[in-house]
């Protein structure tokens, strides 16, 4: 990853996501979250659920996964 992280309300669908040796897991289908209250429950990885506290990272187009 390159360039500084940045907050999960920047995640978009179509970014990368990868695994925490970097393999590519997927790309975001959709972000779950609140916007209003700021908080982050997690994103649609392929059709798979991925809770918050499995992303370790983001940075601008990727986010990387704890495992």
């Amino acid at each position: 990853m390159s360039g500084d992280p940045v907050s999960w309300l920047m995640i978009e669908p179509g970014w990368k996501v990868v695994d925490a040796h970097g393999k590519k897991v997927g790309k975001v289908d959709e972000v779950l979250g609140d916007e209003q209250i700021d908080i982050f429950h997690g994103l649609v990885v392929s059709g798979e659920k991925i809770l918050a506290d499995q992303v370790a990272d983001i940075h601008e187009g990727e986010v990387q996964l704890s495992r």
